[in-house]
């Protein structure tokens, strides 16, 4: 018998280059979508089975901001209407080099439903808070589920993950 409750599947998309793998690598059972991206052939189900959604974005490039309305496309073509979902800026570590201000990216959550915040994987900024926060608000979700249906047993939903290879640039040397 598992040790948990409880098993959800989040999904983190975005360009490559954004961080998504330095985010996850600090948490176990978080599906990246790992290099997928540049083929855009995530599948459907791969979107349908997942309980949380972590759309990120490189605050220190354009280009990966103005590719979000193309990621939102297949969210909304593929994924469950009641997802969890988070917009997430990642790098802001590199304020320097920032192309993206912050109520650029908020307006963009605000516009279609998410959450945000913004994240420093290299420097583990508001990366235990995200996945805490999605963590809390899908147990809770489940908890109200359960108590809607007495009779029900745990939801254990499971697939296979894909390994996280080294990221040298994820933490401070």
């Amino acid at each position: 018998m598992e040790d948990y409750k409880y098993l959800f599947k989040v999904v983190l998309i975005g360009e490559a280059g954004v961080g998504k793998t330095c985010l996850v690598r600090r948490f176990t059972q978080i599906w990246d979508t790992a290099g997928q991206e540049k083929f855009r052939s995530i599948t459907q189900s791969y979107y349908r089975a997942a309980h949380g959604l972590i759309l990120v974005y490189d605050v220190c490039s354009q280009n990966t901001f103005d590719a979000l309305p193309q990621w939102m496309t297949d969210v909304e073509a593929f994924a469950n209407q009641k997802v969890l979902s988070y917009l997430v800026g990642n790098k802001t570590d590199r304020m320097d080099a920032r192309e993206v201000p912050t109520h650029i990216g908020r307006q963009f959550a605000d516009r279609y439903e998410m959450n945000f915040l913004e994240t420093s994987a290299k420097e583990a900024d508001n990366v235990d808070k995200l996945f805490t926060d999605i963590a809390v608000r899908l147990t809770d979700e489940m908890r109200d589920r359960s108590r809607l249906a007495p009779d029900s047993n745990t939801t254990n939903i499971s697939t296979n993950t894909k390994s996280i290879s080294s990221c040298s640039q994820c933490f401070k040397p």
